[in-house]
């Protein structure tokens, strides 16, 4: 491996080179104080076959899933250079074409995960990727959880940054819908130009979740057109049965309110 290149709580990121592959790659290596728990071992290593089998252009790949030689799990992914959402609203708002576009191919991403059973559960900017011609790729699946099949979070264990997460997934209840109540959020932050819990602290986001208090986008940006603004406002839906039921529905949404 060649040096670090990121590290969360779970796990580090080295930049190595792959031989066979001809290129450089991302070797995501659990962290070392979580190497003696089986539960965290099991996830992260299952996590990984199952995402070898999503092929999507909108997902990062995983090319491998293994334990080094002194046991620690690591995932190989593809390397990418390019920055994320975050970084780039950084900077400044993305134009409003740039914006939906990003979000089309997010849910197109999410789509892909959801048809084999993978839910993501910590999309927010950071975690989405942008290459120099501005396409999307989610990534990060250091909390992903394949439906059925992996195994299930510990009781009272919360996943995810809170900022993104829906009212349900606070409670401890998953599904897909999950997913596009944090797709929603960052269609909200990037149709406003602005982070939709801006200034908030934890308590403050939790009891607005939890309330079904979040704002319809057109208080910030009063001429969004009512079509979208209405897109965003139902996959923000409180009860998840009155969201959009897969990422495909959102991502067409999206392209109805703009016309395409």
């Amino acid at each position: 491996m060649r040096r670090r290149i990121g590290s969360g709580g779970f796990a580090t990121v080295w930049l190595a080179y792959d031989e066979q592959l001809d290129s450089p790659v991302a070797v995501k290596v659990l962290a070392d104080n979580w190497t003696e728990d089986h539960h965290v071992r099991q996830r992260f290593l299952e996590e990984g076959r199952f995402l070898r089998k999503v092929d999507s252009p909108h997902v990062v790949p995983v090319y491998d899933a293994g334990e080094l030689e002194d046991g620690r799990p690591f995932l190989v992914m593809a390397y990418a250079d390019q920055g994320n959402l975050a970084d780039r609203l950084a900077v400044g708002p993305l134009g409003m074409g740039q914006a939906l576009s990003v979000v089309r191919q997010v849910g197109s991403g999410l789509q892909a995960l959801h048809r084999r059973d993978v839910l993501h559960r910590d999309l927010k900017p950071a975690n989405i990727i942008l290459d120099a011609s501005g396409a999307a790729r989610v990534l990060d699946f250091g909390v992903a959880k394949a439906e059925g099949r992996l195994a299930h979070t510990r009781e009272g264990e919360i996943k995810g940054k809170i900022a993104y997460m829906a009212p349900e997934q606070l409670r401890g209840e998953v599904d897909r819908r999950t997913d596009i109540f944090a797709c929603g959020i960052v269609l909200w932050e990037l149709a406003c130009g602005r982070r939709m819990f801006e200034g908030a602290g934890d308590a403050d986001i939790l009891t607005r979740l939890m309330t079904a208090n979040i704002d319809s986008p057109s208080k910030y940006v009063p001429d969004l057109p009512r079509p979208l603004v209405e897109c965003i406002m139902k996959a923000l839906h409180a009860r998840p049965s009155e969201r959009f039921g897969t990422a495909k529905e959102l991502a067409l949404a999206i392209e109805s309110a703009i016309g395409i």
